[in-house]
């Protein structure tokens, strides 16, 4: 795997997907996309979205430091290896997603977002091995 991506590129690919994620998530903020496609269809009310949505905020950005650090964007200093523990709990985060999106009844999340968990998850497991 490691002679067939790198982890500079798998970085790059997911801090690309983390970024088109972030804006999706703010569209459904800002009511531009339907929160009901979202979570699994739980999401019942518009003070639960900005809840869920706002954890989903956070957490990408969380992610999208990891990773940064990870590939070199931003100098992790003495936390590499906090850096290197937390990348294996991106990649558990992202297979237990792609489960999630896969059994979640909405045909949208199950069709588009279940493929792209799936791409994340690949990534970030190339990220994770990587010394």
């Amino acid at each position: 795997m490691k002679k067939f991506l790198s982890a500079g590129l798998s970085g790059n690919i997911l801090i690309s997907l983390l970024i088109i994620l972030l804006f999706f998530h703010i569209l459904v903020l800002v009511k531009a996309v339907p929160y009901e496609i979202v979570w699994g269809g739980q999401v019942n009310d518009p003070s639960s979205m900005l809840i869920y949505e706002g954890i989903s905020v956070f957490i990408t950005i969380i992610f999208i430091l990891i990773i940064s650090m990870k590939i070199g964007y931003i100098n992790p200093g003495k936390f590499l290896k906090i850096v290197n523990i937390s990348l294996w709990f991106v990649f558990v985060y992202f297979l237990f997603n792609t489960i999630g999106n896969l059994t979640s009844g909405v045909i949208l999340e199950e069709l588009i977002f279940t493929p792209v968990t799936i791409i994340m998850t690949i990534l970030a497991f190339r990220l994770a091995i990587e010394k």
